[in-house]
């Protein structure tokens, strides 16, 4: 059983109440607190010591990558952040000073997006560091972008380079929390997810909840130069185009928008982010599966992102 099957089983009957307008399955969940024309935003992940960060890491770019995944997340939704709850769970040998800087690191990111770190918890791991951040944020309840909107006919968008994060990307993104809010206050975008597991996994996600198909162009996807040189000099044994699909890491936005409104929406973005790449992939189709146009023509895609324990 894979990291999502197990997902899947346990939120398969989890309950809920009249609060909850969006549970388990998108980026974060969405309640309705009763404040008129706004939604909460509610948010957990953890970066774990050999999985999201290895022992060479600086500890200021641990903590800039514990809040900045969660982010991420409300970026997917066009929200803003608000306040951070930080829990650190300790090795049984550990250095005060690294874990200053850590907070440094998160404190860093989180007066760069005016977000609140208002308590937490502390324990004990011996297998080593790890940190969990909750996240709380808010959003204009006409403006909360789910994953479940794509439609057939969509044009399929993403932002930045995608590959090679483990190059260094993985611990020095950007949220793209300011790009979002622009998105949703300019253009009605249909679906939107941050790409933490890579480009063919999430995408997956996306097409899941929103019932639908996708085609995506080989050559129009941003492979980034970090992936292009891992290839070439034998750091990685995945070619560009796998790593861009595979690889993870990423933190860029994959949203849907009408056909109609790309060229519009190109145009608007490189004058707003001229130096923030913004690429169209590909198509929403309306029946199911996700496949990839090459030089060889049109196939089933079956590359998959990152999966934990499968």
């Amino acid at each position: 059983m894979n990291e999502f099957e197990l997902i899947a089983q346990w939120t398969r009957s989890l309950p809920g109440n009249a609060s909850v307008v969006v549970g388990a399955g998108d980026d974060c969940a969405v309640l309705d607190s009763g404040q008129p024309g706004r939604y909460l935003l509610l948010k957990t992940d953890a970066v774990v010591q050999g999985i999201h960060f290895s022992a060479a890491a600086k500890p200021e770019e641990i903590g800039h990558k514990a809040l900045g995944r969660c982010l991420s997340d409300i970026a997917a939704m066009a929200g803003r952040p608000m306040a951070a709850l930080i829990t650190m769970a300790l090795p049984s040998q550990f250095d005060p000073a690294f874990l200053q800087r850590i907070y440094d690191g998160l404190s860093r990111l989180a007066k760069q997006h005016d977000v609140a770190i208002v308590g937490g918890e502390t324990t004990t791991n011996p297998g080593g560091l790890l940190i969990s951040v909750c996240l709380l944020g808010d959003v204009a309840a006409d403006k909360c972008i789910l994953r479940s909107g794509a439609k057939s006919g969509d044009a399929l968008f993403v932002t930045g380079e995608l590959g090679g994060s483990l190059a260094g990307k993985h611990l020095e993104f950007e949220p793209r929390l300011a790009e979002a809010r622009w998105l949703a206050g300019h253009f009605a975008i249909h679906a939107m997810i941050d790409l933490s597991d890579g480009l063919a996994g999430d995408l997956r996600h996306l097409l899941q909840r929103s019932n639908v198909g996708a085609e995506v162009l080989a050559t129009a996807i941003p492979i980034s130069r970090a992936a292009r040189l891992q290839a070439k000099t034998g750091a990685s044994a995945r070619t560009p185009l796998l790593a861009a699909l595979s690889d993870g890491e990423d933190f860029e936005l994959l949203f849907t928008v009408a056909g109609r409104d790309a060229v519009p929406l190109l145009d608007a973005w490189k004058k707003k982010f001229p130096k923030v790449r913004l690429s169209c992939i590909g198509k929403i189709t309306s029946a199911p599966g996700l496949k990839l146009r090459d030089k060889t023509g049109l196939r089933s895609l079956e590359a998959h992102g990152y999966v934990h324990f499968s």
